[in-house]
């Protein structure tokens, strides 16, 4: 009988002791909820499709998927020897057409001046003889010692040394004032037409290199080398491992406890003990209902608002769609974290 009453006592003592842990612990889950939020979601990571901007057949592809490759990193070429052999026919065009329009703006050489000034000497020569020929003829045949006819010819040959003449003046004033400024302007006009036509071509050269737009891994090789490549068919999918961020979902009661730049702890299954440094960027100005990929204990009906959560992941181990777990403590301390870098940079290197 008295083992029975000792028994019955250790059993009350027992059930005080699991009531007062079972309140010890609902007391600490309390406290624990009112200092943070507790959100779930899926990482989220940028993909990008990489195409060459020009037609042609692809000569090399320099990267396999699974690369790590950095921002202007050249991944594949195509076949440009027609390119580079239509860019050395422009160049030579460019050349020629700067010579021409050199030529013009000198105006004329001295060598050509005096050129001019000798041809108009030597026409004036020519018709002082021709006038002394004719003064000539004309006293022989008032003496009747020629025929009428070779006064007419020598009355020819004067007026045709005169016209010479004229023409040689007029050459030389042309020669003396040099090029017509209109012809000046048009030679410039078509080398800058020249000059846009290399830019086209080197333009077009260009296009045939495919680099990465920023820093990434290559997730897809779609096409090979000898393949036809075109703006529409993609070549490679790049996955861009900066910035890397967990859209998350945040309930309309929730939603006054926190505020863009609220510091963030991040873990997902895969590492459950390792939390990764994060803060809010982004809080959707709408509310949608809870999308049916995240899994909380809410009702699926509930509204909600997307709040993306920026990471800092220093050992790349995030992947796309990864499920992941958002801690956000709630108090003054969560104003100190810097906004997310919206350009396209790596947010965690500005937040250093």
């Amino acid at each position: 009988m008295q083992s029975k009453r000792r028994l019955a006592a250790l059993l009350v003592l027992l059930l005080a002791g699991a009531a007062a842990l079972g309140w010890w612990h609902f007391r600490n889950d309390e406290a624990g909820a009112a200092d943070r939020l507790v959100l779930h979601g899926n990482v989220d990571i940028r993909q990008v499709e990489l195409a060459f901007n020009a037609n042609g057949r692809i000569d090399q592809v320099l990267v396999a998927e699974g690369a790590r490759v950095s921002k202007g990193q050249l991944l594949a070429v195509l076949d440009t020897e027609r390119l580079r052999r239509q860019l050395s026919e422009v160049e030579a065009q460019v050349a020629t057409q700067r010579q021409v329009l050199a030529r013009l703006e000198a105006g004329s050489r001295p060598e050509e001046i005096r050129k001019a000034q000798a041809e108009v000497q030597a026409a004036r020569v020519d018709a002082a003889n021709a006038e002394v020929v004719y003064r000539r003829q004309q006293d022989l045949v008032a003496q009747h010692f020629v025929a009428q006819q070779q006064l007419d010819n020598a009355k020819f040959a004067l007026e045709a040394a005169r016209a010479r003449l004229r023409a040689a003046e007029e050459a030389l004033r042309l020669v003396e004032l040099g090029p017509r400024q209109e012809d000046i302007a048009a030679a410039r006009a078509t080398l800058a037409a020249t000059e846009a036509a290399r830019a086209v071509a080197q333009r077009d050269l260009q296009e045939g290199s495919l680099v990465a737009p920023s820093d990434g891994v290559v997730e897809n090789r779609i096409l090979e080398p000898g393949d036809m490549a075109s703006p529409q068919k993609p070549v490679f999918t790049l996955a861009l491992t900066a910035p890397v961020w967990v859209r998350a979902y945040v309930a309309e009661p929730d939603l006054g406890k926190i505020r863009v730049g609220a510091r963030a702890d991040v873990s997902t299954d895969s590492y459950p003990a390792q939390r990764e440094r994060g803060w809010v960027g982004f809080i959707s100005p709408t509310a949608q209902f809870t999308p049916k990929s995240v899994e909380t204990q809410e009702v699926r009906t509930s509204l909600v608002y997307q709040v993306r959560v920026f990471v800092c992941d220093p050992l790349q181990q995030l992947r796309l769609g990864m499920p992941a777990t958002v801690v956000i403590p709630l108090g003054p301390q969560t104003a100190a974290a810097p906004p997310a870098n919206s350009s396209g940079a790596d947010p965690c290197k500005d937040a250093q």
